[in-house]
């Protein structure tokens, strides 16, 4: 980092100094209303003076060239989303800006990891160039395992050297969830690379029911967080070794009700917040981090940790001092909420502006990325087909409301030397077609827990690869929803009877509409509508059929090379 010791920035400190010492009146002040202490828990009725992005201060009365009334409200500081993945929104970085601020999220840890995978580092510039423009702070953590395995076919890949380049960005914190924890505690040289370049940095983890001597050899190799804890038992043992736990509530993957007992006073300056994956369908109808707040409250969790968690304990885990208080010398992040319990943003404010629809119009745009990047084969019924080579199949059994699964064995019915559906035991068809162009694989195996009793639904979101990813009771329409993938620039399909009856295209690397955040979740509308008339029962099943391909989530997933033992890391061999 260049240090700024130029006649302007002194200039603009000593603004700054003048207004907080209450000399000149400031740029805004917030006044009538109190703001949460997140260090001593106390709600405090004060004035807030912010000059420029800094809140230069609180605890005293102040003249401003600005004041804006909160008489009645709560002021905290804006929320932190510690690890997610903007693709899964399903939108731009500008309309995921534009969906969520306004509840309050104010800064995004991001990893580009899902469009990486997919065109590599360009990927990572198409982040970092949207970043610089967003109303919100956008931060990026480096993909650190494109490909995630050797188990998949990926469309790009990122080693060290293709890290480095950005590794001094002013956005970039440092690598993001590092999956192949076998690699690790193997030492990979790939992996060791990768570790050994951002030593004393930040390195997020991902160790799913990771315990015992293997977490303390991948906490060894400087890994800080987890966001793939799913019990408060697994919690406590990763935080008394020191992990921060990032509490994370998806579209799919929810784990807040299970580790709410982790979440307290005592615990809170070491755990922070996530949605990891989340669509604007469920941003619409639930929230967002405001959600997990207002979620945790009601269970009974104490305000003060929870709303430490969402902010400063978050800005301290990710070396983020600048923010995280309503406090003098603070970014001027802040939620002007109707109440604590209700977490009901009423104004927000992005390092000093106020957040309008005005402000959001003076963002430039950004050329999307990853275009045609759909190149499957074409494919027919016969394509799917899966040969009855022993008495019992490998059959994926998805969890509701987890992305781990089940390894299950079914005894399926047979025709024409073929396994085939059993729908009277809720087993029907998966499928993954490699969309990069680069072999043509296809891999079919089967899956429990969807419900479908007709049709087929096929996504080019398929985690962390992104190969198409079909499930299905026919092959005849499993072929025509994959198909359709292609001429559409890929993005989820429902097909019934021969025909596609519901689709959305998701142009930008097969993952990311150019559609607003409204459009996109009037669509997913009709995509669930959709699903469920096909029988679905699961209720966000485009995401769950998203992490079906992810094999370094237990136990048992599928890829275009085969059915995973991820227990094993090894391809099933039938």
């Amino acid at each position: 980092m260049t240090a700024d010791t130029s006649p302007k920035a002194q200039a603009r400190l000593k603004r700054m100094i003048d207004q907080g010492a209450g000399k000149e009146p400031a740029d805004l002040v917030l006044k009538g209303g109190r703001f949460f202490d997140l260090i001593s828990g106390e709600i405090v009725a004060s004035d807030i003076a912010i000059c420029e992005d800094r809140i230069v201060g609180t605890r005293e009365e102040y003249r401003g060239q600005r004041e804006i009334d909160i008489s009645g409200a709560i002021v905290v500081p804006g929320f932190i989303d510690t690890h997610l993945h903007i693709e899964s929104s399903l939108v731009t970085p500008h309309e995921f800006d534009r969906c969520v601020l306004p509840r309050g999220i104010t800064t995004a840890i991001c990893d580009p990891h899902e469009i990486s995978n997919v065109i590599g580092a360009e990927g990572i510039r198409y982040f970092l160039d949207s970043a610089a423009e967003t109303i919100m702070d956008i931060r990026v953590n480096l993909s650190s395992c494109v490909p995630a395995t050797e188990l998949e076919t990926a469309g790009a890949r990122l080693d060290i050297d293709d890290l480095l380049p950005f590794a001094d960005h002013e956005r970039v914190i440092g690598l993001a969830e590092f999956m192949n924890f076998p690699g690790v505690l193997a030492g990979d040289p790939v992996c060791l690379a990768k570790l050994a370049a951002f030593q004393g940095r930040h390195i997020d983890g991902h160790v799913p029911l990771l315990r015992g001597l293997g977490l303390n050899g991948y906490l060894a190799a400087g890994i800080s967080t987890d966001h793939e804890t799913t019990s408060a038992d697994e919690a406590l043992e990763k935080l008394a070794k020191g992990m921060h736990i990032l509490v994370r509530e998806g579209s799919v993957s929810k784990d807040l009700e299970a580790l709410i007992p982790i979440i307290t006073e005592r615990n809170s300056p070491f755990i922070a917040l996530c949605t990891d994956d989340r669509n604007p369908l469920d941003i619409a109808e639930y929230g967002h981090l405001d959600h997990m707040i207002r979620t945790a409250i009601a269970r009974g969790v104490e305000p003060l940790a929870v709303y430490r968690a969402a902010s400063v304990s978050a800005a301290r885990i990710f070396g983020l001092a600048d923010r995280g208080l309503v406090a003098p010398g603070k970014r001027a992040d802040l939620v002007v909420l109707d109440s604590l319990e209700s977490c009901r943003a009423q104004r927000v404010f992005s390092a000093g502006r106020e957040v309008t629809d005005e402000l959001f119009a003076t963002r430039r745009d950004v050329a999307p990325v990853g275009r045609n990047s759909v190149k499957a084969p074409k494919v027919e019924a016969g394509s799917f087909t899966v040969r009855a080579g022993n008495d019992e199949a490998h059959v994926i059994g998805v969890v509701p409301g987890r992305i781990i699964t089940e390894h299950l064995r079914h005894a399926l019915p047979v025709a024409d030397g073929q396994f085939k559906p059993d729908l009277d035991a809720d087993i029907i068809k998966v499928a993954v077609v490699e969309r990069h162009g680069k072999n043509g694989n296809i891999a079919t195996g089967f899956v429990k827990g969807f419900g479908l009793k007709r049709g087929a639904i096929a996504s080019t979101v398929g985690h962390d690869s992104h190969n198409i990813c079909c499930v299905g009771t026919g092959e005849a329409d499993m072929a025509v929803a994959v198909n359709r993938l292609g001429e559409i620039e890929g993005g989820f399909v429902v097909a019934q009877g021969g025909k596609v009856v519901a689709e959305l295209p998701l142009p930008v690397a097969g993952l990311i509409s150019l559609e607003s955040y409204e459009g996109v979740r009037d669509r997913l509308t009709e995509l669930r509508k959709a699903a469920f008339a096909l029988g679905a029962t699961l209720e966000e099943p485009f995401l769950q059929i998203a992490f079906l391909p992810l094999p370094v989530i237990p136990h048992l997933k599928i890829s275009d090379k085969g059915m995973v033992d991820v227990d094993r890391f090894e391809i099933i061999e039938t």
